[in-house]
């Protein structure tokens, strides 16, 4: 039985740890990756196992082991060394390592610490030209490299909000279309539906005849489940589309539409809400009101917008409020798209080596 180790931040991880880590179960029976991570950098560890194990799930005989590594880095210390390999033991447990499969020049030096040989792979990144700094230093240029699970924990959700008939499906449907006309990885931009409308479509197929919009009655787990469904159609999306994901509505919204209806919102639908990067509040004001025999009335859109200005003041979530012309609001929901892009994504730098041309032991 020949095991090989790989270790690595996979800060995040890419196509090209995925390439390491495929040469490595080709190569080998067996295969621990140790994901080893400071704690002063952004992705939690366990959504990088846990990514990790979703992408190469078949190939079972490949296991992931998280584990923290704090030791500055160091390739010109022995005691660096000796508390870097420690750590390293440690997650491999007592298996005895054959190895060692690395694109870094400290591949070398590791691999005789464990007593194994080197197999380097892709050192000059000729095979696959990505690495996480470049990553982490622009997302949206290396999208391509990103699986569906890390695209969906990078990717930047907008969410429209606002009370009937003031233009949120409007808008985030041109928002997509306009993310799309720019070609490249916004091409495959998503938006999310709403799913109270289709719930509602739902519950007014069961009326009686002569029977409207008011007689229907809504209940608590009607809102948990609208909650939930716009919850999991968000994630779903968010896996496959482009750096931006419009939302036409959210969990939280649901809340606001929760009180609307019975009066209060329940902690079980309050405590579904997300953080998204922007939310877009389309004001009612200077909208004419269109009944398409699925909304209340005009008399509430202006108390609904209220709501959702205290309701959204209240998180403290990023949001602008959009009013005037249909051109002004998709003109400013633009700007504040491409403002949210290009303030980045502003991860925390990992430990970085004290002078990473020195190896111990090593000639790289």
């Amino acid at each position: 039985m020949v095991h090989g180790l790989v270790i690595g931040k996979f800060y995040p991880p890419h196509a090209g740890h995925h390439h390491l880590i495929d040469a490595a179960a080709r190569a080998c029976d067996e295969v621990t990756v140790v994901v080893a991570p400071s704690t002063v950098e952004s992705i939690p560890l366990e959504d990088r196992v846990a990514w990790l194990r979703e992408v190469h799930a078949r190939s079972p005989h490949v296991r992931f082991v998280g584990i923290y590594d704090d030791t500055p880095i160091d390739y010109g210390s022995e005691a660096a060394w000796d508390a870097h390999t420690a750590t390293f033991r440690t997650a491999v447990g007592a298996r005895r390592v054959d190895r060692v499969f690395s694109s870094e020049a400290y591949g070398e030096e590791l691999a005789r610490r464990f007593g194994a040989v080197h197999v380097p792979v892709d050192p000059g990144r000729g095979a696959v030209p990505v690495s996480g700094t470049a990553v982490r230093a622009d997302p949206v240029a290396h999208w391509g490299m990103l699986a569906p699970p890390v695209r969906a924990w990078f990717v930047r959700r907008v969410v429209v909000v606002g009370a009937e008939s003031t233009g949120t499906t409007t808008l985030t449907r041109a928002l997509a279309a306009h993310l799309r006309l720019r070609g490249g990885v916004f091409a495959g931009t998503c938006w999310v539906e709403e799913y109270g409308r289709t719930l509602t479509s739902l519950k007014m197929a069961g009326l009686a005849p002569g029977q409207t919009m008011e007689d229907l009655v809504w209940t608590r787990e009607d809102f948990v489940a609208v909650a939930r469904e716009q919850n999991a159609a968000e994630d779903a999306a968010a896996r496959s589309g482009g750096p931006i994901l419009l939302c036409d509505t959210d969990s939280f919204a649901t809340s606001v539409w929760e009180e609307r209806y019975l009066g209060n919102a329940s902690s079980a639908v309050r405590d579904t809400a997300r953080r998204p990067a922007l939310y877009l509040l389309t004001s009612d004001e200077g909208v004419p009101f269109e009944d398409d025999g699925m909304r209340d009335g005009e008399h509430l859109r202006a108390w609904m917008t209220g709501r959702f200005r205290d309701e959204l003041a209240a998180r403290g979530v990023p949001w602008i409020e959009l009013t005037g012309s249909y051109r002004d609001r998709l003109t400013r929901a633009v700007k504040a798209i491409d403002d949210l892009l290009a303030a980045g994504w502003n991860l925390a730098s990992p430990l970085l080596p004290a002078d990473a041309n020195r190896i111990v032991g090593g000639s790289c």
